[in-house]
C-alpha cells in the first residue's frame, strides 16, 4: 500500500509548519508523493487563506521543493479553491474544490469557524433551522465543479464538522439526506473524484472521516475512485489515518487512487 496525501496546508495559509517542514515529515512518515493545497485567496476574508503576495511565494516555494527533493518524494503543486475564491487556477497541477461559506442576507457565513459561530448565524439568519442552512450549503456543493473545475471534491459534508453525535441536526433526517444526496448526484456527473478526509478526526471534531457512510456508499456505487487525504495542518498529522482508511476502502472493495497521476492524466 502506497501512502500519500494531497490535501496539505502550511504557514502560507492556516498551517502550523513551513512547506519544507511538511516535506521532511512526509518523507519520514513514508509518503511516496504529496500535494500541497494552500487555501486560495478570498477577497473578503484573509484570516485563514493565502494573500495574493503569499500565493506567489507559495507557488515558487513548492516548485523549488519539488526539484530539491525529487529523488526522495514526488511533490505536486495544488490549490484548495473555495466556491467563492476568485484567482485563476491554471498554473496548478490539480485543484481541490471546497465550500467554506454560505452566503445569506448579503453576508458570507463561515461553515467551519466554530460551533459557537455556526449556532449564532444559523439562529440569526435561518431562525435556528439547521436544515435550511444545510440546504443552502449543499446547493453550493452541487455547483462546485461548475464553479471551480476541480479535480477533487474536498470534505463534501463539511457542514457536519460541529455536529458530532447529532449535536444540532440529524443526518438521518429525510430533509438533510435529500439535499446532501442531490449534491452528490450532481457531482457524480462531473469528472471530479471525492476525497475521504481524515482532518476533522485529527483535530478532534469527528470520530469518522468525511464523508458520512451513506454518502460514501452512494459515491462508491458509481465506481468512482476516492482519494484518501489527511487535510493536514501540521507535521504531526501528515499521514493521519491514511493507511487505516485505505484498508477500510479495500475491505469494502471501494476503489481509490494510488497516485495523483491517475486523475491528472485522464
Amino acid at each position: 500500500m502506497k501512502i500519500s496525501t494531497y490535501h496539505l496546508h502550511t504557514t502560507f495559509c492556516d498551517g502550523k509548519n513551513t512547506a519544507e517542514e511538511m516535506v521532511l515529515a512526509a518523507i519520514e512518515q513514508g509518503c511516496h508523493e504529496i500535494g500541497f493545497s494552500g487555501h486560495a485567496y478570498m477577497d473578503f476574508d484573509n484570516s485563514w487563506c493565502m494573500t495574493i503576495k503569499n500565493t506567489e511565494k507559495y507557488k515558487k516555494t513548492v516548485l523549488e521543493l519539488k526539484e530539491k527533493y525529487k529523488d526522495q518524494i514526488k511533490i505536486y503543486l495544488g490549490i484548495e479553491q473555495d466556491y467563492y475564491s476568485s484567482l485563476p487556477t491554471g498554473e496548478y497541477d490539480y485543484v481541490i474544490g471546497s465550500v467554506h461559506y454560505v452566503k445569506k442576507d448579503g453576508k458570507y457565513l463561515p461553515v467551519d469557524l466554530s460551533h459557537e459561530a455556526t449556532l449564532a448565524f444559523v439562529n440569526e439568519h435561518y431562525s435556528g433551522d439547521f436544515y435550511a442552512y444545510c440546504e443552502d450549503y449543499y446547493k453550493l456543493v452541487a455547483d462546485l465543479y461548475n464553479k471551480t473545475k476541480c479535480d477533487i471534491i474536498g470534505h463534501v459534508d463539511l457542514v457536519t464538522k460541529f455536529n458530532e453525535g447529532g449535536r444540532e441536526f440529524d443526518t438521518s433526517n429525510e430533509r438533510y439526506q435529500k439535499c446532501a444526496l442531490e449534491a452528490v448526484e450532481a457531482l457524480l456527473l462531473t469528472p471530479a473524484i471525492f476525497e475521504v478526509n481524515t482532518g476533522a478526526i485529527s483535530r478532534g471534531y469527528r470520530k469518522d472521516a468525511y464523508p458520512e457512510k451513506f454518502l460514501l456508499d452512494r459515491i462508491a456505487k458509481s465506481r468512482k475512485s476516492f482519494v484518501v487525504n489527511s487535510d493536514t495542518h501540521s507535521v504531526d498529522t501528515v499521514t493521519f489515518k491514511i493507511k487505516e482508511y485505505k484498508e477500510l476502502l479495500d475491505e469494502k472493495s471501494y476503489p481509490y487512487i494510488e497516485s495523483l497521476e491517475e486523475i491528472i492524466n485522464k
